[in-house]
């Protein structure tokens, strides 16, 4: 089945950027380019109406700079986005308004083809519907096997939860659970609102995450409460980073450099 392409918004005060960009894109499918803005007041304005599913926006421009135009958007209609910059250290600001990635100018194209297709696989893990999630009969226990007995474990008590092939391990305090389900589908049976995958390999429960520390190959890492260190994969960060803000724990809090 044919994927409906993302729609794209180009956020850069320089034409030969947006040339770049655009010249680039018309070579990939799955992209649709909707849109331009040349400065960030047109920016904030537009993105707010058009609400394109991934942006890139140059950091620094004339006026209202483009981490200010995302920044005016609300939370959940901020599009994902990719940030243009000459320079480095936007870390900080990257996380906090849970950016997909950042290019260096002149931008090269191996890691723009990256970039293009970490949106593709963040976008289905991006956004809930309130509606759907108001409907949705998320997981509340877990049935599983304690020597010999069926025991109920319920989801609230679940800290983090791991890939095992084709299983998958649960983590409460010291207790470890098996349960006959891959990740993958336990992923679609959570509430979002508490729970969040992080790799392909693990989901954590949301106010267990104490630390984020950016990794050099814009992955994260991840300290819990309890001391466990856990890779957070770049292409689950975006959901991650809005999901913690929701419950109150903004990224940029939690971020730890160096």
């Amino acid at each position: 089945m044919q994927r409906t392409p993302l729609r794209v918004a180009i956020v850069d005060d320089e034409p030969l950027a947006r040339l770049a960009v655009c010249t680039h894109l018309a070579r990939r499918p799955g992209f649709e380019i909707v849109a331009e803005y040349a400065d960030g007041d047109a920016a904030a304005h537009g993105l707010a109406l058009l609400r394109p599913d991934l942006a890139f926006v140059d950091v620094q421009m004339p006026g209202r700079s483009g981490l200010a135009a995302l920044a005016a958007l609300p939370r959940d209609s901020r599009p994902m986005a990719i940030l243009l910059t000459a320079h480095e250290g936007f870390a900080l600001q990257a996380f906090e308004l849970a950016a997909l990635d950042y290019l260096l100018k002149p931008i090269d194209d191996e890691r723009l083809d990256e970039a293009l297709e970490r949106a593709l696989d963040a976008f289905p893990y991006r956004r809930t519907s309130a509606a759907a999630a108001a409907a949705a009969p998320w997981l509340r226990s877990f049935s599983v096997r304690a020597g010999a007995r069926t025991v109920l474990v319920g989801a609230a008590e679940v800290e983090r939860i791991e890939a095992d092939g084709d299983y998958a391990t649960l983590h409460v305090g010291t207790r470890r659970y098996l349960v006959r389900e891959r990740l993958h589908a336990l992923a679609r049976r959570l509430d979002p609102l508490q729970f969040q995958r992080v790799h392909r390999s693990s989901i954590v429960r949301l106010d267990m995450v104490a630390e984020l520390r950016a990794l050099t190959n814009r992955d994260a890492l991840l300290r819990l409460r309890d001391g466990t260190l856990l890779r957070a994969s770049r292409t689950y960060m975006p959901a991650l980073t809005q999901a913690l803000a929701r419950q109150g724990q903004p990224a940029a809090a939690l971020l730890k450099t160096g």
